[in-house]
């Protein structure tokens, strides 16, 4: 039977935000599947994530696109998606908390295999999945795509996540170096590391309007 993608909001709440991520799953598939978080970009929830999440629920998978400034904000102004993540970044707890937040929210869903969760990052999604990661919060999988590895948090205790990062050998925000000691770090502390660099690649290299 032909896969049928649905997809709902799904409110939750983090200290007085009101948290919005997307649900995508396959209303044909048997069973309660796995979660993947689709952790967005600086933008946002944008449409391009929502997209990961269609794509995790045509893979089986429940996709959820969570939220990590609260309310749904996004923004296709540079200025305005820095000062977003900035603000983010400031309170890394509470950052933290809301991804947390995610996890136990979408483990909920009646679709959902509580026991199997993975995580993809994107850009700054992908440095927020490797921070938690190295701070211990656990993923069956990660996998980060053009993240931003500078001022990620560092690694505190044991680190269970197998993690697979995608990057770019000409990413400026990502110098093949500190991604390899990233990388080295997250082994020491017990995880399963890839690393895979794409020559002549720069940042944002899964998004087809980047160069817009």
């Amino acid at each position: 039977m032909a896969a049928e993608i649905k997809t709902e909001e799904l409110e939750y709440r983090s200290d007085d935000l009101t948290m919005k991520g997307l649900v995508a799953f396959d209303a044909h598939a048997a069973g309660p599947r796995p979660a993947v978080l689709v952790v967005p970009e600086f933008w946002g929830r944008t449409a391009y994530m929502e997209k990961r999440a269609r794509d995790m629920a045509e893979a089986g998978y429940v996709g959820f696109a969570i939220d990590l400034y609260g309310d749904g904000k996004v923004t296709d102004d540079a200025g305005e998606a820095t000062d977003l993540m900035n603000r983010a970044l400031a309170d890394f707890n509470a950052l933290k908390n809301r991804y947390w937040l995610a996890i136990e929210t979408i483990k909920r869903h009646d679709r959902v295999d509580a026991q199997r969760l993975g995580a993809i990052g994107y850009c700054f999604g992908g440095a927020v999945g490797l921070s938690m990661a190295r701070q211990g919060v656990h993923h069956d999988a990660l996998a980060t795509f053009h993240a931003g590895i500078g001022g990620l948090a560092p690694v505190a205790g044991q680190v269970d996540t197998p993690t697979w990062i995608f990057t770019g050998e000409e990413d400026p925000m990502a110098d093949p170096a500190e991604v390899e000691r990233v990388a080295e770090e997250m082994r020491e502390a017990g995880a399963e590391v890839q690393v895979t660099r794409y020559p002549g690649v720069s940042h944002a290299f899964t998004n087809p309007g980047a160069d817009d």
